[in-house]
């Protein structure tokens, strides 16, 4: 029998994107363009930092946890109760980078704010990709 008060559940979205990873990892670390997409924040691509994303509905703090340029990215995520960790993997593919976003850790009594995450990261992922397309 499965104990499921410890069991969580993760968010996952991918994308296959037609830009190199380098200008994705800019995007993904770079406050004034993690602002454009995500939520302002004091981001600083260093194991164990800690930053806040903030919004006008409210902050998440966050502790970097591993950097690998280019390759992956991840950071722990806490607000409102939740004790989350994003991991965000780049590959290359031959007509861009595939990009995975990960968000783990949601309870099962967390049920609003994982359905809060999915909507979330999809429109995310939809601003980023709108700000990768007009930057260079």
């Amino acid at each position: 029998m499965t104990d499921t008060s410890t069991e969580t559940r993760s968010v996952v979205i991918e994308r296959e994107m037609p830009f190199p990873s380098e200008k994705i990892w800019r995007a993904l670390t770079q406050p004034h363009l993690l602002q454009e997409w995500l939520m302002k924040s004091d981001f600083k691509p260093a194991i164990n930092h800690r930053f806040s994303f903030s919004a006008d509905w409210g902050s998440v703090d966050c502790k970097v946890l591993e950097v690998e340029p280019n390759k992956t990215l991840s950071y722990s995520w806490e607000a409102y109760g939740l004790e989350s960790i994003v991991t965000w993997t780049l590959t290359p593919t031959a007509t861009g980078t595939h990009l995975r976003m990960e968000q783990s850790g949601f309870r099962a009594d967390q049920r609003q704010a994982y359905g809060g995450a999915r909507s979330g990261w999809t429109q995310f992922f939809a601003n980023l990709e709108q700000v990768l397309a007009r930057s260079e």
